[in-house]
């Protein structure tokens, strides 16, 4: 049985005078102790899914089943959820064993002394077992979420909800901090779902990601499919840092062709795009190449900009008047305004419909790649959100 499952969930604001969808017939499926991320722009309906499972927010139409049971008359604390805020929600005057346990005191019929007992098994989990006694004003950020996540997990709940908890941490705070919630989870083994903005985040933490729009979901899956077998061209735009490079282009007999490029395709691609008159080649900034002579793959830029970054740089570059990004080795380099020709490997390139953004070919990966963050069972489900 699944522990979690959201079913043809839609959520519309003023539905009589001045509706607004903030979700649209979303259906996931997860089995205990999986973690989902819920990844998208701003408004996109993340943080409305979020808030419908707690309870925050009433369903238009559609359920919400925690092992089974249909719980959207629930009460959120009748729900067996625990939540953590993206402004951690503590209480200034109390101490950080108080905030911990204050939860615990509420909903539960725990003696003191066993609510005691869990605060201090937690916080030390937690590494804040020294700061039980000060309260939120002499913590830091990063001390104040634990406290907030170890107030969540004291409770022992069914279901782990995090809605931005990482937002307002300096970034070398929110790399380490991803690790340790993470981490925590696969401990703890509690079906988790976790909103973010930064796909980042979504790429390292979650089992499955599910990749939002306008209310919709684009696409659900491990976050390795997401990257290499995006559904659509927002996806592989939104998924992937710098984000894919796309050219808008003609297809002539068995070449793409724009304003800057003239390209070749096999029959395999040629197959794929049979009947689209109007195509878009994506190809990811890591998967181009500088090459030292112009061929039938390649393209004409002018560099703009080198980022370095150690390891890599980022060479923005004027293609047709519009900028594309290209990844290279740390050690290779390019002066502005050199001129510059960047091939575009055929096996590494992405095509997709120019009028639906659907994806028509992705390149071929090894499964074992993709499905390496997947579980079994897991979330499921390829409607709109």
């Amino acid at each position: 049985m699944e522990d979690l499952h959201i079913e043809n969930l839609t959520k519309i604001y003023d539905p009589h005078s001045n509706p607004v969808i903030g979700v649209e017939d979303l259906n996931i499926e997860l089995d205990e102790g999986n973690f989902l991320v819920l990844v998208g722009p701003s408004g996109c309906g993340k943080s409305t899914t979020l808030r419908t499972i707690a309870g925050l927010e009433s369903a238009t139409s559609g359920n919400i089943r925690i092992n089974g049971e249909v719980v959207n008359d629930q009460k959120p604390k009748e729900r067996d959820i625990a939540m953590v805020f993206q402004n951690y929600a503590l209480y200034p005057h109390m101490t950080a064993r108080q905030n911990m346990g204050f939860g615990l005191k509420m909903i539960s019929d725990l003696s003191k002394e066993e609510i005691a007992d869990r605060v201090e098994e937690v916080a030390g989990m937690m590494g804040i077992k020294d700061l039980l006694d000060d309260k939120p004003s002499a913590l830091s950020g990063g001390q104040q979420q634990r406290v907030a996540l170890g107030r969540a997990i004291v409770r022992e709940p069914q279901v782990f909800l995090l809605d931005e908890p990482l937002s307002n941490l300096d970034a070398k705070l929110r790399a380490h901090m991803r690790t340790e919630i993470k981490e925590l989870q696969q401990n703890l083994d509690i079906t988790t779902v976790y909103v973010t903005h930064d796909q980042t985040e979504a790429m390292t933490m979650g089992d499955k990601i599910a990749v939002l729009n306008e209310g919709k979901l684009q696409q659900l899956g491990s976050p390795l499919e997401c990257y290499h077998q995006p559904t659509n061209r927002f996806v592989a735009g939104f998924i992937g840092e710098p984000s894919m490079n796309f050219f808008e282009a003609e297809l002539k007999d068995d070449r793409l062709v724009n304003e800057s490029l003239d390209y070749p395709l096999s029959d395999a691609r040629l197959d794929a795009v049979e009947g689209i008159d109007d195509v878009v080649l994506g190809i990811r900034p890591e998967d181009a190449e500088i090459v030292a002579t112009v061929g039938d793959h390649t393209v004409n830029g002018t560099v703009n900009v080198v980022e370095p970054l150690g390891s890599v740089n980022y060479i923005h570059t004027d293609i047709a008047g519009r900028e594309r990004t290209i990844e290279v080795d740390g050690n290779q380099y390019a002066d502005e305004g050199q001129q510059i020709a960047i091939r575009f490997p055929e096996d590494q390139i992405h095509l997709f419909d120019q009028e639906s953004g659907d994806a028509v070919y992705n390149p071929e990966v090894n499964d074992e790649t993709v499905a390496r963050t997947s579980f079994e069972g897991g979330a499921s489900g390829m409607t709109s959100d």
